[in-house]
């Protein structure tokens, strides 16, 4: 972890993003990244994660793990995700949470850089079924800041739970702002707006 810590800063050094972080997680969670509006969110990502001493997990799409890529991409922490059919995705999530493993995964609630009108849920049903902390990550190109936020519990209040995610992203862009989707869930029972 001291070699990641390290390159992690060399990059801070030299990026034109500045890293910003509320104390970082100490034990096992769902790390939220957004907006999730490019490539290098990724990066940004694996920046911010390994600044504040940990390794990260994440979800991606599985053809990204075919070919000399995949062993990359599982090294960096990828798991592989079958979007056409997600079926048990949650479940496996939620055992491995249970089995004791310390991880933080990352989660991009859009789940794709593409126009899509609002979040996934699978984070939060992950959250709430394996009792793991939401700590909200961002990038934000109008200032050129990325990092963690803060830590929070969900209640089962899926509005006002999503109240609190929707306040902090307020003012957060993303890398490429155009493609921002505003922080919400269909489970909320209301219109997009």
């Amino acid at each position: 972890m001291r070699i990641l810590r390290l390159v992690a800063d060399v990059y801070w050094f030299f990026s034109r993003w500045t890293f910003r972080s509320e104390p970082a997680p100490q034990h096992s969670g769902i790390l939220l990244a957004a907006p999730h509006t490019s490539n290098w969110d990724f990066v940004l990502m694996l920046g911010v994660a390994w600044r504040a001493g940990f390794r990260p997990k994440f979800l991606g799409k599985k053809e990204l793990f075919r070919g000399p890529a995949g062993p990359i991409m599982r090294a960096l922490g990828g798991v592989a995700v079958d979007r056409k059919n997600p079926a048990g995705l949650v479940d496996d999530l939620v055992k491995q949470a249970r089995s004791g493993e310390t991880f933080q995964l990352v989660i991009t609630p859009e789940g794709t850089r593409g126009n899509v009108p609002r979040w996934k849920s699978g984070f939060y049903r992950l959250a709430r079924e394996a009792d793991l902390p939401v700590t909200l990550a961002y990038c934000d190109r109008t200032t050129m800041t990325t990092g963690l936020g803060p830590t929070i519990h969900l209640t089962g209040d899926v509005k006002a739970d999503m109240d609190v995610m929707r306040a902090f992203f307020a003012d957060k862009a993303g890398v490429r702002p155009e493609r921002r989707v505003e922080p919400y869930l269909a489970e909320e029972g209301r219109a997009a707006e």
